[in-house]
């Protein structure tokens, strides 16, 4: 017999741990806040109310942000394993919604690291603002080399250099495992990107005409709150931001020793995000108010979001900021570590599930996931038709893949594995944060119809008009058939047997000792 406390021990040699909670948060937060922190919810605020957005806002942060938090915790924490095994352990029945998480998290990673790549590069642009005069015809043309949408093999050899400087880093930091490659990573960048940004805010709030940016994004409009598209936009973005629902804080929990305060956790994670979230939105509506002042128009006639923002708009606001350098090099550093640190816990998911399945090596994991990756990456995304595919992809991987996989594993958690109750007991063990029936109710119909609601008009809005009006062809392979891949082949995986000494079946944290064989394994 071994007691609870080796089996811990003995799991967390064979799978990696945190080395403590402190960790385990800065990790969590490192995936949270990402590129969409500081280039998508700025102008989701402006865009949906200013001022008035922050009610909505706090009401789906409350309401499903951390309580989905609650409940990917209680999942990765009581049942000790990466997504597809914490959800076996649960029910074998439900085992393909966590390699349908995974399918999303390869796909994620395949794209994203592409991303940083192009904010890396303009990183070292920012020193001789090698954009020029005209930053979007320089993004376009001189850097990406964008011809019409379509698809090329004709590659770009300064994507390509960067996105092999990103996919080294990110071998490396795989490799060294959960401690000294996920955690030490968070550990250093983290702290690191809050100076940067704050540094960032500072100058960009001494800008002539920052005061102008920041009342364009906080002048509340009162009546925008009885638009529901402006709650399904709070709704959408919280979901989007705490980097929940497609298997990356089941992964996490799973890491962290068993007698953990998670509510407590969760509730610094998400008031975090959300406060780094508004820091962005400060730090870039004072640039974007200079840049409007300097081109002598309303804000709302520069106010962008996404890849417009990051490349086009920033470069720009360079130009012609005084200490212009300073700003761009704090600007594109910040989005490099946000992006990398959420883009190691992308990879994280599919590595986890990897060794879990296989009972294989770390470093073997890491090589079995990442080259695959590489390889589609700068094939894919380093050629002259890349930011297209790009685009298509995210657009429907994040609405139709991880929207969907969100409901549905709420569903099915609270309706036909009703496991709610459990998971509930289980995080009141150790939670700061009591956790009661409002939280099943949430879990189980609040947060489920909420995000049904945001799916619907996003599901509506594609039907309704092509997205941002590409070929058809391209909108069906790279977006509808990628979304429903990763679904298919999710489930499809999950008939893939178990190894005999991962401990699946009749699987509980609180049983108080674990029989093993003469080997150690578990029975």
């Amino acid at each position: 017999m071994t007691t609870t406390a080796e089996h811990d021990a003995a799991a967390e040699a064979r799978r990696g741990a945190f080395s403590g909670r402190r960790v385990f948060i800065l990790a969590a937060i490192g995936s949270a806040v990402g590129l969409g922190n500081i280039w998508r919810f700025p102008y989701v605020a402006y865009d949906n109310g200013g001022g008035a957005f922050i009610l909505p806002y706090l009401v789906a942060l409350l309401t499903a942000g951390i309580p989905f938090l609650f409940l990917e915790y209680a999942l990765g924490h009581k049942y000790r394993g990466s997504s597809p095994l914490s959800f076996a352990r649960l029910s074998r029945r439900s085992e393909g919604l966590g390699w349908w998480q995974v399918g999303i998290c390869f796909m994620i990673a395949v794209y994203y690291a592409v991303v940083v790549a192009w904010a890396l590069s303009y990183t070292v642009f920012s020193v001789t603002q090698a954009w020029g005069d005209d930053p979007n015809a320089f993004f376009f043309g001189d850097f990406l080399q964008a011809g019409d949408p379509g698809v090329t093999l004709e590659f770009v050899p300064g994507v390509l250099l960067a996105l092999v400087v990103v996919w080294v880093a990110l071998v490396a930091v795989m490799a060294l495992g959960v401690s000294r490659g996920v955690g030490a990573t968070s550990v250093v960048f983290i702290p690191v990107l809050i100076v940067a940004f704050a540094a960032l805010v500072v100058q960009a709030l001494r800008l002539p005409g920052a005061a102008s940016g920041l009342d364009a994004l906080f002048a509340p409009n009162w009546s925008a709150l009885g638009d529901p598209a402006v709650w399904a936009a709070a709704y959408g973005q919280i979901f989007f931001s705490l980097s929940i629902g497609f298997g990356i804080m089941i992964t996490y929990s799973s890491y962290v020793h068993r007698r953990t305060d998670m509510t407590g956790s969760a509730m610094v994670v998400g008031l975090s995000n959300s406060g780094f979230e508004l820091l962005a939105g400060i730090g870039v509506f004072a640039a974007l108010g200079f840049m409007a002042q300097a081109a002598g128009v309303a804000v709302g006639e520069v106010a962008t979001s996404g890849i417009g923002l990051a490349f086009i708009a920033f470069p720009t606001i360079v130009n012609e900021a005084p200490a212009g350098a300073v700003i761009g090099l704090l600007f594109f550093a910040s989005l490099v570590m946000a992006g990398f640190t959420s883009l190691v816990s992308v990879l994280e998911v599919v590595v986890s599930a990897v060794r879990d399945k296989f009972e294989t090596s770390r470093v073997r994991a890491t090589l079995l996931v990442t080259i695959p990756c590489a390889l589609f990456s700068t094939v894919g995304f380093s050629t002259t038709s890349g930011v297209y595919v790009l685009d298509i992809l995210d657009h429907f991987i994040n609405r139709f893949g991880i929207l969907l996989v969100a409901v549905v594993s709420m569903v099915v958690v609270a309706w036909v594995v009703r496991a709610l109750p459990r998971l509930r007991d289980h995080l009141n063990r150790d939670g700061s944060v009591p956790v009661r029936g409002w939280w099943i109710v949430l879990v189980s119909t609040v947060t489920p119809l909420a995000l049904a609601s945001v799916l619907v008009r996003e599901l509506w809005a594609v039907l309704e008009e092509p997205y941002e009006g590409y070929p058809q062809w391209m909108l069906l392979i790279f977006g509808w058939l990628a979304a429903a891949l990763v679904a298919v082949a999710g489930f499809a995986f999950a008939r893939v047997p178990w190894r005999p000494e991962t401990r699946v079946d009749g699987y509980d944290d609180e049983d108080d000792a674990v029989t093993s064989d003469a080997a150690g394994r578990d029975l």
